[in-house]
């Protein structure tokens, strides 16, 4: 039988060059979130199926890779419940790995914990342009923080983040779960509809407003007036800069919690001084809404006009971390849309790389020996015999990457080492 040698759909065999890039882009971004005092942390692929599904994924739930318990037989018994055949699961984002890690380790960890992860992440996606059953996602979470501090600082670190890699002139958009929350009770959605109304919300930049009215028309809960009641309020609090957040949310939203308006106004005047500070744009968006069931408070995402999508998006989940650990814990994370950076940048980084081209009769001890020389000076540096027309290997060499090379012939003097020519720009013998 033929193997088909070709990844499962879905995902990816990253070449040389490309790991190149997302090494570099890795790099910058956590050389700035160290500077902020992030610490890397790693977590297992695998979760315990029941973590999993605790039901604050949202719609990840439903893109588990569920993994069958050991022991199991060839055959199952007719009937058997897949509850009763799996056990684990790969995890679908960092989030709910680190409520665990911090549950399991906290007694270790300082306090407030500033968090760093990046690895793969699963999702039983279509595959389709873009969009992956594997991909890599990298986020920052600050554990232990109850003020608006963390939301911020989150923010700052990201947005600086996202411009060292090659992507300033971001947009931070941000809204607050409480405050919808507390919309939808001021417009006399009945509670049980909430999700539903959140869940068509979320779509609006997808399917308008009209396809948003429809939904929630077709809501058998949502009296038609409500539903028209929240659509104008959200219409009301669109495009407020940070002088008149607090009496725009006030008119709109009467009774709603002091604390909500204060912590908005805070973090836009904070967000007010950063873009003063350097190329950042930001706005206060009620309809974004964020799919995970887990957010507590302020959410926010961030665009780029290259970019359809966000290319990064978090928020606060006060309540996540107490059902590891018994007890609620404040946090707020942040995640960057890893894949969807990589794709955006318009200029790859060049390494600088030595290739030392030796003919076949000069010792294999000579040409180590001269790699080991130019290694000493920083320089990265391969041994790869001569072969073929001298100048299509150059140019096969330049291809995969060199930037310059040494020619180390059978006559060389040993007390004069060859000096590097740089590939593509040296006439070639």
């Amino acid at each position: 039988m033929k193997v088909d040698n070709s990844p499962p759909r879905g995902t990816r065999d990253l070449l040389p060059a490309t790991v190149a890039v997302r090494d570099h882009v890795l790099g910058k971004i956590t050389q700035v979130y160290h500077r902020y005092g992030y610490q890397r942390i790693d977590t297992p692929c695998l979760e315990d199926i029941n973590r999993l599904t605790g039901g604050q994924g949202g719609e990840n739930e439903k893109l588990i890779f569920q993994v069958l318990r050991r022991g199991l037989g060839d055959q199952v018994e007719a009937g058997a419940r897949l509850a009763d055949l799996v056990d684990l699961g790969l995890r679908f984002d960092l989030t709910v790995p680190l409520t665990r890690f911090y549950g399991n380790n906290h007694a270790a960890l300082s306090l407030p914990f500033r968090s760093l992860q990046f690895g793969a992440v699963w999702r039983a996606e279509r595959p389709q342009q873009g969009r992956y059953r594997q991909f890599s996602q990298c986020d920052i979470d600050l554990i232990g923080e109850e003020s608006v501090l963390a939301e911020v600082e989150l923010i700052e670190a990201t947005t600086e983040a996202l411009a060292a890699v090659g992507l300033p002139g971001t947009t931070v958009r941000l809204s607050d779960r409480r405050l919808l929350a507390a919309l939808a009770q001021a417009a006399g959605l009945p509670q049980e509809a909430w999700d539903g109304f959140f869940i068509s919300l979320d779509k609006l930049d997808k399917i308008g407003w009209d396809g948003v009215r429809a939904e929630l028309l077709n809501l058998r809960e949502i009296p038609p007036e409500a539903v028209t009641s929240a659509t104008d309020r959200i219409e009301n609090l669109r495009g407020l800069d940070a002088s008149k957040l607090a009496d725009a949310i006030t008119a709109v939203v009467p009774g709603v919690d002091e604390q909500i308006i204060t912590d908005l106004v805070t973090t836009t005047r904070c967000l007010d001084l950063i873009s003063g500070a350097r190329e950042l744009q930001w706005e206060f968006d009620p309809t974004l809404v964020r799919g995970m069931g887990y957010y507590t408070g302020q959410i926010f995402e961030v665009t780029h006009p290259k970019s359809s999508s966000s290319v990064a998006g978090g928020g606060r989940y006060d309540k996540l971390i107490g059902s590891s650990l018994g007890k609620d814990v404040p946090a707020c994370g942040f995640s960057i849309g890893f894949e969807r950076i990589v794709d955006l940048l318009d200029e790859r980084p060049r390494r600088e790389a030595v290739v030392v081209l030796h003919d076949s009769d000069v010792p294999v001890a000579d040409a180590l020996g001269l790699a080991r020389e130019l290694r000493s000076n920083g320089r990265t540096v391969s041994v790869i015999r001569r072969r073929g027309k001298f100048g299509a290997q150059l140019a096969r060499l330049e291809s995969w990457g060199f930037t310059s090379f040494v020619h180390l012939q059978s006559d060389h003097d040993p007390h004069t080492p060859p000096e590097a020519r740089t590939l593509g720009q040296q006439p070639q013998p």
